[in-house]
């Protein structure tokens, strides 16, 4: 989603657009974005994203989640990074663990991993160092 200004351009904050993996595609190879991602279909590989990462139900991602904010609805194998915010919606599995400021849990979610928690625990991606990112390289 773009905003717009008289000039026809949004503010750099608003430029981050929505990128959609829809249902029945398959993607395998990383995936950066400085907006947001929206998983309805299936990646294999790490997913970084700027401001978001939404795996939808049925959506599934082999890899890292790697983002401001996510979002899962869906399947997850990896770890799951956030500077900000993770929810766990009711419809989804997690099987790794999560790192994030926040995390909200719906009835119904689960999680087969560690979690931390906090404010030093997120640290933007460029602060942390490569093996905290990795999966299985506690």
């Amino acid at each position: 989603m773009a905003v717009f200004t008289e000039k026809g351009r949004g503010t750099p904050e608003s430029q981050g657009a929505l990128s959609i993996i829809g249902p029945g595609m398959r993607v395998v190879g990383d995936i950066t974005a400085d907006g947001v991602v929206k998983i309805e279909g299936t990646v294999v590989g790490t997913v970084r994203a700027g401001r978001q990462v939404l795996v939808a139900k049925g959506g599934e991602v082999e890899g890292d989640i790697i983002t401001r904010e996510a979002i899962i609805g869906g399947e997850v194998r990896g770890t799951v990074v956030a500077e900000e915010r993770v929810e766990i919606q009711t419809t989804s599995v997690v099987h790794g663990d999560i790192t994030s400021r926040r995390l909200l849990v719906h009835e119904g979610g689960e999680i087969n991993g560690v979690v931390r928690m906090g404010e030093d625990v997120a640290k933007p991606q460029s602060e942390m160092p490569a093996a905290t990112i990795q999966a299985g390289a506690y």
